[in-house]
């Protein structure tokens, strides 16, 4: 029996960074909706299905002017999120079956490529639980309520977070599931919920550093150059 993977794209966020009235996933990326090169990317994988989350009310908008405009044929469900990001996580789990595999994935990285999702698939199967990310290049310093630095941690053992991030349904369901029995509103990714509440490590899996989250309007720029050079040495 084939082993099943579901991708889960986020699509609900606010964006308030990006100081604009247009939530960032639809915002116009060189002639494109921000969130479509995301699903593109998944669609032109071998994931089975791919589950997209929106804020409420935006269903109809996904479905008329990102799903039926560009024809995604792997996109079988689209989810209404919740307030927060672990709310429409958990919300997309609850409609894939579990004993598929779930590659859960923010859709304003918008620079992820085919090549890094079958990465992460060959990943998911042989660890069970994995994170995309990449070794950090700036020295980080943590700092008190007064902004004094305190300490600094080793550049080597430090890693900047990406999505996607990889796991057995059942398992990740499953650990979300305490996280929200107990009201722990402190996680801030699905790797932080299976290490607290899950049965497994979290093993780190390199990812790229194009893979960027566009979060304030310098990152509309940056996407803009990543983009075109893609298109330049394709």
């Amino acid at each position: 029996m084939k082993e099943k993977v579901t991708a889960v794209v986020l699509a609900a966020g606010k964006g308030s960074r990006m100081h604009s009235d247009i939530q960032k996933q639809y915002m116009t990326l060189l002639e494109r909706p921000v969130i479509t090169y995301a699903l593109e990317a998944f669609e032109d994988s071998s994931v089975d299905e791919v589950i997209l989350v929106v804020a409420p009310g935006e269903v109809e908008y996904a479905q008329k002017n990102i799903l039926d405009k560009y024809s995604y044929k792997k996109v079988k469900k689209i989810v209404t999120g919740g307030a927060e990001r672990y709310h429409s996580v958990y919300e997309a789990l609850c409609v894939i079956p579990e004993e598929n595999y779930v590659l859960i994935h923010d859709g304003a990285r918008a620079f992820i490529t085919p090549e890094l999702i079958e990465f992460c698939i060959e990943q998911v199967k042989k660890y069970k639980s994995c994170v995309m990310g990449m070794p950090v290049k700036d020295t980080i310093k943590i700092v008190d309520d007064n902004c004094y630095a305190v300490s600094t941690p080793p550049r080597s053992s430090m890693w900047q977070i990406q999505t996607p991030q990889c796991f057995i349904t059942k398992e990740i369901k499953e650990a979300y599931r305490k996280m929200m029995e107990v009201k722990d509103d402190s996680v801030t990714d699905d790797g932080m919920v299976m290490e607290t509440y899950g049965i497994r490590g979290v093993r780190m899996i390199k990812g790229s550093y194009e893979n960027i989250k566009i979060t304030t309007p310098e990152d509309m720029l940056l996407g803009e150059a990543i983009l075109k050079s893609r298109r330049q040495s394709q």
